[in-house]
């Protein structure tokens, strides 16, 4: 007997529905078709374990199961629920009125318990697109697939519950998320805050402008000033993700297999902060079969990089193309998949190896050559997508043991807030340009038009300061950013004078 299941394939944060077509006919071999890997194959066991522990005989006849589209690769241990109930419907242990109507995915236990699988909210939105009635998923992955709305979604137990549902012997109901509920409830919920931080009000400052126009920021200062402090709290400060971010999000992390039992939807801005040590495939995603990079995982939030120049020059290199186009592309010779990559990157490092270079009271044991040699592990054409150069001084006694109140982010989340309005009503009309930091050379002269003063302002800071070409486009993007946060129309000689401090390290002979 010919039967038909349903399952999918992730192919980059997409799925593609996979037809499981099980024949039980005479003979007594087992065939498994359809272009699967090891981990697929090796669901023959698990699933006869748990059939026989669900008290039925595994089917003594020869069975041929084919996975199509064939020329699509079929990888992991998801497909364990679907193979199952293909093979006890083609047997005839389970009726087989409605299993076409459901996409099925879930790992196998020897005893017959389903454990959860990546990727499930992403095949969730597929089966709504292609009119199934739901989907049926482990327990543990229901709350994730209810997120998607207009489709039912069954969280099970065991390979039991399942035969159960079927054959009309257990009533089981779709497992519901509030969505909205869900999304108001937990967003803006942090842990930290930027009033931990005691003075560095210029940094602050500058992480502002950084959020405010989605602008990538390197902080360079001795060791203990609070440069990875400033840095955790800047997902305080950015604007909360809507729910059209915040569902993009949740995709990227579930197909890496990031979301917990208790997650249904992401809320907050990713922070990621990878070790010095990474790989660049684990930056940018890929390996043997592909998965999202840290670049990836920290779409629409942030990415930390701390102590730059310990990073492999080669890991930092591959960055580059994802900073300017936002969208990583993983190619292989028989697949190619695409990840996101809008993120904010947030650098910091030492100024020199001893790290009190430019330090107010410590002495630097360096010689300059060190100290440029040190900074030059980090390329010009990186240092030209990094539109702030901040440098981070110690705060003194005075100011960590005031006991005054600060700022609190919540405050300085609404003027980023008020900024990033006015971009998208300046941006509306424009296509994937979302804020300041995204503006082409076009754009640019259209909307960072300076007045007499202004102009003469960046060009005498240029001569004088020894700023290069690559520093005008990105003083212009920032002084703009600026004077969104001031709600001025136009860019003024006082906006420019801000956005020419915030390129330190482009300062001719700032390294001694």
């Amino acid at each position: 007997m010919l039967v038909r299941t349903f399952a999918s394939s992730v192919n980059g944060i997409d799925a593609v529905t996979v037809t499981i077509e099980v024949n039980v006919s005479r003979g007594i071999r087992f065939f498994l078709v359809g272009l699967p890997d090891v981990a697929v194959k090796e669901s023959q066991q698990r699933i006869e374990s748990a059939i026989r522990l669900l008290g039925f005989h595994w089917p003594g006849k020869q069975v041929v199961i084919n996975m199509a589209p064939a020329d699509i690769r079929k990888e992991g241990s998801s497909y364990d629920l679907p193979l199952a109930v293909g093979i006890l419907a083609a047997d005839e242990k389970i009726a087989r009125s409605e299993i076409e109507s459901y996409i099925m995915m879930g790992e196998l236990s020897l005893d017959g318990t389903l454990q959860p699988v990546r990727g499930i909210l992403p095949i969730a939105l597929r089966a709504r697109e292609e009119g199934f009635k739901g989907v049926i998923v482990p327990v543990k992955n229901a709350r994730e697939a209810a997120v998607v709305g207009g489709i039912d979604v069954y969280g099970m137990e065991t390979l039991a519950d399942v035969v159960g549902f079927f054959n009309g012997m257990k009533k089981f109901d779709p497992v519901k998320v509030d969505l909205l509920d869900l999304f108001n409830s937990e967003a803006n919920k942090y842990e930290v805050d930027f009033s931990d931080v005691r003075g560095q009000e210029n940094v602050k400052r500058a992480l502002e402008v950084a959020a405010a126009g989605h602008h990538n920021l390197i902080m360079v200062g001795p060791p203990g000033s609070g440069k990875t402090m400033l840095a955790k709290r800047i997902g305080t400060i950015m604007p909360p993700l809507t729910l059209e971010e915040a569902l993009e999000t949740t995709k990227i992390h579930s197909v890496a297999g990031k979301i917990d039992d208790h997650t249904a939807l992401m809320t907050k801005r990713p922070f990621r902060s990878p070790h010095h040590t990474i790989s660049d495939v684990a930056l940018v995603g890929g390996g043997t079969f592909p998965q999202p990079g840290e670049i990836s995982l920290a779409h629409n939030g942030v990415l930390f990089l701390d102590e730059l120049p310990e990073f492999k020059r080669t890991v930092l290199e591959v960055m580059r193309q994802p900073l300017e186009d936002r969208i990583i592309t993983i190619s292989r010779a028989k697949s190619t998949c695409d990840y996101p990559a809008s993120f904010m990157l947030i650098a910091s490092m030492n100024p020199c190896p001893c790290g009190f270079h430019n330090h107010p009271e410590k002495e630097c044991v360096c010689s300059p050559g060190m100290v440029q040699k040190y900074l030059n592990r980090i390329s010009g054409p990186l240092l030209d997508r990094i539109d702030i150069h901040i440098e981070v001084v110690p705060v003194k006694y005075d100011k960590l043991s005031d006991s005054g109140k600060t700022e609190r982010s919540e405050i300085v989340r609404e003027r980023v807030i008020k900024a990033r309005g006015i971009q998208a009503e300046r941006f509306a009309n424009i296509s994937g340009i979302y804020s300041n930091a995204q503006m082409t050379p076009s754009m640019q002269r259209r909307y960072c038009q300076l007045d007499e003063t202004g102009g003469r302002l960046l060009r005498t800071a240029m001569e004088l300061r020894g700023l290069s070409a690559r520093a005008y486009d990105r003083i212009l993007k920032v002084a703009r950013t600026i004077a969104d946060l001031a709600e001025s129309e136009n860019i003024t000689a006082e906006h420019i004078s801000e956005a020419i401090n915030y390129r330190n390290l482009d300062r001719e002979g700032w390294a001694g």
